[in-house]
């Protein structure tokens, strides 16, 4: 939504865009499971009255606007996309059927993966995981808007808050750093699936992830907090290589 208080805009999507057409000119398999908090937030109208189910299934349709926008800026920068939902919407886009998803990865196209899991109560952070392991991707990088990392505490409220370099599944639960819900969390951990976490607002960020650069925070299942950004690099170059 950019710099506005809701909505989608352009220039942001245009940009999203370019960089994954920069990651698919080196030619790695691309999968973009997109939420829709800029349209609309389900856990928020049902804090309100709303039926939590009703709720969640408009927030699933408003990934697909999501979706949309953002395979109408792929296809201007000449990347081949498709859109899958878990919610039937034949005319705008696939059903989601896991074996054409990896087809069209194979073929080079971007597949972005829209409706979440297409039931209520799950969040879009599962359905990203889920998706990712149903993909058998090599790593999920998880971008964020205006958060570089996982934080001790919430940075935008605490000043103090200490910004993890390299952190494991099972340290995330425990401290509840807040890296997604505790349901894709765990499923991610349970498979041993390594999570990158970075802001999509930094320059290049999502080339620069793939490359192994130190940026963000990695979650996986090796090792204790580190502080420094050691090793962030050699995990996720080989995990993407």
């Amino acid at each position: 939504m950019g710099e506005s208080h809701f909505g989608i805009d352009p220039a942001v999507a245009k940009s999203i865009a370019a960089q994954i057409k920069d990651v698919r000119a080196h030619d790695i398999e691309v999968g973009v499971v997109i939420g829709g908090g800029n349209i609309w937030r389900g856990l928020a109208a049902s804090s309100k009255g709303m039926d939590r189910a009703t709720a969640d299934y408009m927030g699933m349709v408003a990934t697909v606007l999501n979706a949309l926008a953002l395979q109408d800026a792929l296809e201007k920068a000449g990347v081949f996309t498709r859109v899958m939902s878990a919610i039937q919407m034949h005319e705008v886009a696939e059903p989601y059927i896991r074996r054409r998803a990896i087809r069209h990865m194979e073929k080079g196209r971007v597949v972005i993966l829209a409706a979440g899991t297409g039931n209520p109560y799950f969040t879009t952070d599962t359905a990203a995981a889920l998706r990712a392991l149903e993909l058998d991707v090599d790593v999920m990088l998880m971008a964020k808007n205006g958060v570089d990392g996982v934080y001790s505490a919430d940075p935008r409220t605490d000043a103090t808050a200490q910004r993890y370099h390299q952190v494991t599944h099972q340290e995330a639960i425990e401290r509840n750093l807040r890296v997604m819900d505790a349901a894709a969390l765990s499923l991610c951990r349970e498979n041993n699936l390594s999570i990158l976490v970075f802001d999509m607002n930094a320059e290049n960020a999502i080339f620069r992830a793939i490359r192994g650069e130190a940026i963000g925070t990695l979650v996986n299942s090796e090792s204790t907090i580190i502080d420094d950004g050691t090793h962030i690099g050699s995990i996720v170059s080989e995990a993407t290589a």
